[in-house]
């Protein structure tokens, strides 16, 4: 893989995802939010991203030139409430911010992948295994898997698509979240998670970093419309 793009790449698991293909040789754009760039300082190219402005996707991606992949991890969770009892604004933002967003950034992505490359969207297992409280982000996790499959089918044999669903992963974002989720995020309780997960610990950033590369590779190219839970066995469908 030459070139790669990573929409949500100066996060924990998009810098580890950038710094991973690097090491293999491949050429990163990375794309975010305008502070989380700042916070992260990169030496490769950088181009600021917001997934609830459509207009900011569309320059975000003008000029991109060729990529073999895209991968879009950005995301974004409200604090957690019935989902009878969150706001008509709060519901909206979530839904366009994670589903629009990545419908958006997938139709302003296809014309720069290369014939034989493929697009991942990372997901969440609360689309299928949901939880009180989730509703908006489950909602729209969901979405992205349908987003997913319907590319995969529309795209076919040209450019493949996938997606990664991961459970809880120890980044920033269980400590009070990072990015537009700085404020509200919920945290998680890290140790009763683990705990409670058949392989007894936490995911991290490199755990869904090797289903994604996966996924992207050469490996997987009879895959497509196909999602990988990632989740330690806490999640079965």
């Amino acid at each position: 893989m030459d070139r790669l793009a990573v929409i949500g790449g100066a996060g924990g698991i998009g810098r580890a995802l950038c710094a991973r293909a690097r090491s293999q040789g491949t050429d990163v754009v990375v794309m975010d939010l305008a502070a989380s760039l700042a916070a992260q300082p990169d030496t490769g190219e950088r181009r600021e991203i917001d997934l609830a402005d459509p207009a900011m996707i569309a320059r975000a991606f003008d000029g991109l030139g060729p990529v073999d992949g895209v991968v879009n991890l950005a995301g974004y969770m409200s604090p957690l409430a019935p989902l009878a009892e969150t706001p008509a604004e709060t519901l909206r933002a979530v839904l366009e911010t994670n589903l629009a967003g990545a419908a958006t950034v997938s139709r302003a992505a296809r014309p720069w992948i290369r014939p034989g490359g493929a697009l991942v969207h990372v997901a969440s297992g609360l689309a299928h295994n949901v939880r009180p409280g989730f509703g908006p982000y489950a909602m729209a996790k969901a979405g992205m898997i349908a987003l997913t499959k319907t590319l995969a089918l529309e795209w076919a044999p040209a450019v493949r698509v996938n997606a990664v669903a991961p459970g809880a992963v120890d980044t920033a974002f269980l400590r009070g979240g990072t990015g537009r989720a700085a404020a509200d995020a919920p945290t998680v309780d890290t140790s009763a998670y683990a705990a409670a997960t058949p392989m007894g610990r936490m995911a991290v950033p490199e755990d869904v970093v090797g289903p994604i590369l996966f996924l992207l590779g050469p490996d997987a190219g009879f895959v497509t419309g196909q999602v990988v839970w990632v989740n330690g066995g806490n999640y079965m469908p």
